[in-house]
């Protein structure tokens, strides 16, 4: 069973507990905060240390942009179900304010976005729709703004 599989069979806490405990994320600083039990948003954090923060000691942009890398795609892939494939195919982060202490972000798919993937596919066979988050500090700065395109089509 491949992984995308997996997931759409797990609880938004199994899922939680199981992608903080994914390597990059775990040894990254990266921890899933909270999964909406129907799939429509994930708030992930990153607590910036040592190991991931940049010669400045602000959060390192590489870490900016993994917190938030699956998530739309999954989430549109948990509340399409099965008969779908989805990947990410453009990302960009605009980098707004250095990242310490903590950086969150609560990415969110709603049932209207899926059901407009859902009648894409059906009219053209592909989707493609574009997702933005804020990354936010403690204080509710914006620290960085992260756009993901997601690509869908049928199995």
């Amino acid at each position: 069973m491949d992984l995308s599989r997996l997931f759409t069979k797990m609880s938004a806490r199994q899922f939680a507990v199981f992608t903080s405990l994914y390597p990059p994320f775990l040894f990254g600083g990266v921890r899933v905060v909270r999964v909406a039990d129907d799939w429509t948003s994930v708030t992930v954090r990153l607590r910036v240390r040592g190991w991931n923060r940049n010669h400045n000691g602000a959060a390192f942009g590489g870490m900016l942009s993994a917190m938030t890398d699956p998530f739309f795609g999954l989430m549109a892939q948990w509340q399409l179900g099965e008969g779908y494939t989805i990947w990410n195919t453009r990302v960009a982060t605009e980098f707004l304010a250095p990242g310490r202490g903590e950086v969150r972000a609560t990415m969110r798919v709603s049932p209207d976005e899926v059901e407009l993937i859902r009648s894409n596919v059906a009219e053209t066979g592909t989707s493609r729709t574009v997702h933005r988050v804020d990354l936010v500090d403690p204080d509710g700065r914006v620290v960085a703004r992260h756009e993901q395109e997601v690509y869908a089509r049928a199995r």
